[in-house]
């Protein structure tokens, strides 16, 4: 079966002044952080933080450090643009496959930057979210926040534009003449005037590297999914480019966005709803298998159900699952503590760690009956997990090292045996043996010198023995491992639920607040009537 194809949803846009748009304010959105501007004076706050994964700055090496701060960044690119029609920033938001783990999320993406943005002499400030909306689907995405004016060698404020005087056949500049006069024109002060144009100082501004940079990062990802053996290709192309007969949906925009959730159409909404349903057809199939899966997984937990009814009579009152059939009655699946999960990160099928059936099967099957034994099998958990990092990285060391001295050694040995025929010739012999194997025995004291720096006090050079133990080690190591990853999943599920237990009685507590609040203005009306 050949690969599903996604279309990689990647949007390039321009933070501009002359929209009253602030590039701290940017920051402030992607980074979830708190951020003033000294350019406007405004506080800006943003309105969600639960989503956010990581966030980082990158920097050129000729960028001043106090540029590591976000706030000193920003409020430097605000105040270097004079003009209320600046360009502040360049914006670029991008879907990430969901089925990566945090961990990798943010490797890959520090690259993709890096190669991308820095390496050319952008400051970039980027931060990866991972959303979810009303029916439970995840979207994992970054935003990347990039300095549009480039920095000099000692790290200032460049121009963003340079002058370009016109040559004429030889070479030479151009002079401007008066037509009145004909005589070449000069300034105020005197100064030969000479034909000339502008140009940007860089191609930042190239629409072809924008199709450069969503190339790269289709690339990227799939590149990826496959070394993770994940079945899907992201295309970057549109579908007119390729040849496909299916219109694409237009960006809504987010004064849209937010009355289409109060439902109010707008008719930006009307348009992708008719480009909606022109393409129904096309996903029909999608939908039909979709279906099955929510059909199967409605028997499934109607099994599951028939049997915790049948059980419900011997049964023991279970605090923990209690908590969770509250949240999967309240809003059908468990939250994920994106910002403070430690193990969360390491989880790839983060869909599976909100299941409320997962997490009950979970305590069921560990025999946890309280919060209190929750957090006794987290703590006992992570001192085992703690336990087997330190293995599973000393175990890597030694694999590594006998990998380096094992591959060192197949370099080394048929130059020794070389170097020992060499000396084993005398005379003519000799130097004819010397001059056909010139570059062998040049390279000779260089790879002795290696091998013996690699071996340790005393060692010999063993290389069955290292083959033999490279075997055993790579089997342990990867035995270690697999616990590893497993005792990381069951941590990460404790923390799941530790979560949502905060989480529910904090909104348990608010809406008897709310509650509290509703009834007293009520009896207070009933007071004053």
């Amino acid at each position: 079966m050949g690969n599903i194809t996604k279309q990689a949803s990647t949007r390039f846009s321009i933070v501009k002044r002359s929209k009253g748009q602030s590039a701290v304010e940017k920051a402030s959105y992607i980074s979830r952080s708190v951020l003033v501007s000294e350019f406007d004076g405004k506080t800006y706050r943003p309105k969600y933080h639960e989503d956010l994964v990581h966030s980082e700055i990158t920097l050129p090496p000729n960028a001043p450090k106090e540029y590591a701060d976000r706030a000193t960044l920003w409020n430097a690119v605000e105040l270097s643009e004079k003009g209320q029609k600046s360009q502040l920033a360049r914006m670029l938001k991008a879907s990430l496959p969901n089925e990566w783990s945090y961990e990798l999320a943010e490797e890959v993406v520090r690259d993709y930057v890096q190669r991308n943005f820095v390496d050319k002499g952008m400051c970039a400030d980027w931060a990866i979210h991972d959303s979810e909306n009303d029916r439970g689907q995840r979207n994992l995405h970054i935003h990347v926040l990039l300095t549009m004016r480039p920095l000099t060698e000692n790290g200032e404020w460049g121009t963003k534009q340079k002058k370009i005087y016109d040559l004429d056949e030889n070479g030479e500049k151009i002079p401007v003449i008066d037509k009145k006069t004909g005589q070449q024109k000069v300034d105020k002060r005197n100064r030969k005037q000479w034909k000339c144009h502008t140009a940007d100082s860089t191609d930042w501004n190239s629409k072809e590297n924008a199709k450069m940079w969503r190339k790269d990062l289709a690339d990227t990802i799939n590149a990826t999914n496959e070394q993770l053996g994940i079945a899907v290709h992201w295309e970057h192309r549109s579908f007119k480019e390729q040849g496909i007969d299916r219109e694409p949906t237009i960006h809504i925009g987010a004064v849209a966005n937010a009355l289409e959730r109060k439902g109010i159409q707008t008719e930006r909404g009307n348009i992708n709803r008719e480009i909606i349903k022109n393409n129904m057809l096309l996903e029909q199939a999608k939908e039909m298998l979709m279906l099955a899966k929510q059909e199967l997984h409605s028997a499934q937990y109607a099994t599951y159900k028939s049997t915790q009814i049948k059980n419900a009579a011997v049964s023991v009152k279970n605090e923990v699952t209690e908590m969770i059939a509250k949240m999967r009655e309240r809003k059908g699946r468990l939250d994920l503590p994106i910002v403070s999960g430690k193990h969360l990160r390491k989880i790839s099928d983060r869909t599976a760690l909100q299941s409320a059936d997962n997490a009950e099967k979970f305590i069921t099957t560990r025999k946890i009956d309280s919060f209190e034994s929750l957090a006794k099998f987290t703590s006992d958990k992570e001192q085992r997990y703690q336990q087997l990092l330190t293995v599973h990285l000393s175990k890597g060391q030694k694999l590594n090292r006998l990998k380096e001295l094992s591959k060192m050694y197949a370099l080394y040995a048929p130059i020794q045996a070389t170097y020992k025929e060499s000396q084993s010739l005398k005379g003519f012999a000799k130097m004819k043996f010397d001059k056909e194997h010139k570059d062998s025995l040049s390279k000779y004291p260089e790879l002795k010198e290696h091998m013996q720096s690699l071996l340790q006090n005393g060692e010999k050079i063993t290389p069955k023995q290292w083959k033999a133990e490279i075997q055993s080690l790579q089997s342990e190591y990867d035995s270690i491992g697999k616990e590893q990853t497993k005792t990381a999943t069951e941590l990460a599920y404790a923390e799941v639920i530790s979560y949502n237990k905060k989480n529910l009685a904090r909104e348990l507590q608010n809406e008897s607040r709310q509650q509290n609040r509703q009834q007293n203005k009520t009896k207070r009306r009933e007071e004053e009537i």
